[in-house]
């Protein structure tokens, strides 16, 4: 499997202050292949959530994404090991996000200022919820990198087409760049729901708040906005280019077949003339 560096998760507590563990966000490839993994029973669906010996919680994302709650390192690579074969196009390496939790049954669930995220109890439900939360944004960070490479490659062909007046690019590498944008879409809408809330708050709706909370804490809906703004202005500015290089083509033809015709009344009149 893909080396994965994993660190303490376990949950410890300093003299008088709160129990903490470390929450941690494993992206490991296109997708997860989850049919199978409901038995034995498992402690929650829609998220798919299992328990991981000795009392630590897997939650699975069919979209690529485990998240794992009080999971030590020498379970997590046996856990991950036995998932693997499940994943489709796995990621070398694979992208890792963690989280600081620290439980208290007296406080309020908000998000600290060192970046710790402080919960009443670790229930299932609340597992699945912060899970949502951390895989969206190991999603958009994922997404984000992909689209500034995009961009990177996108930016000389507007320059060109500034300077030169032609936007210096094959119609198969443009194509290749909506399909590129096509399928970042298709995964944001379709399978991640970046901007849809997570279907635990249909049963748990008292966890709305945690959650608001969290959206905020990790820009969610701002990320995704921002992500659709610039899938926008790259679908829109490779289709001008393809437009242009279609344009450029059918000139070409269009002088061709005038060059063909002015050929033939050339032949024509020779043979008339000198027959």
């Amino acid at each position: 499997m893909n080396e994965i560096v994993t660190t303490s998760s376990a949950t410890r507590s300093a003299p008088g202050g709160p129990a903490t563990s470390v929450v941690r966000a494993i992206l490991l490839g296109e997708r997860i292949d989850t049919r199978g993994l409901e038995d034995p029973e498992p402690l929650a669906t829609a998220p798919l959530a299992l328990k991981v010996e000795p009392k630590g919680i897997a939650v699975l994302f069919r979209y690529g994404v485990a998240v794992l709650f009080e999971v030590p390192p020498s379970e997590e690579r046996r856990f991950i090991d036995r998932l693997m074969p499940r994943v489709v196009e796995p990621y070398d390496p694979p992208e890792i996000d963690e989280l600081r939790v620290a439980i208290r049954s007296d406080a309020e669930e908000q998000m600290g200022v060192d970046g710790t995220l402080t919960l009443r109890d670790l229930s299932v439900e609340r597992a699945q919820l912060v899970a949502d939360s951390l895989a969206k944004s190991l999603m958009l960070a994922h997404y984000e990198t992909r689209i500034a490479s995009v961009f990177d490659r996108i930016e000389p062909l507007a320059a060109s087409l500034r300077r030169r007046g032609r936007p210096g690019a094959q119609g198969r590498f443009l194509l290749r760049h909506i399909g590129n944008v096509l399928t970042v879409q298709q995964k944001m809408v379709g399978r991640v729901e970046t901007g849809e809330k997570p279907e635990v708050l249909w049963d748990h709706p008292a966890l709305e708040r945690l959650y608001l909370r969290l959206s905020d804490e990790y820009e969610l809906r701002e990320r995704d906005r921002a992500l659709d703004r610039k899938l926008e202005v790259i679908s829109r500015t490779v289709e001008t280019l393809l437009d242009l290089v279609t344009q450029s083509r059918n000139l070409r033809v269009e002088w061709y077949i005038v060059g063909l015709i002015v050929m033939e009344l050339v032949l024509s009149v020779y043979f008339s003339v000198f027959k």
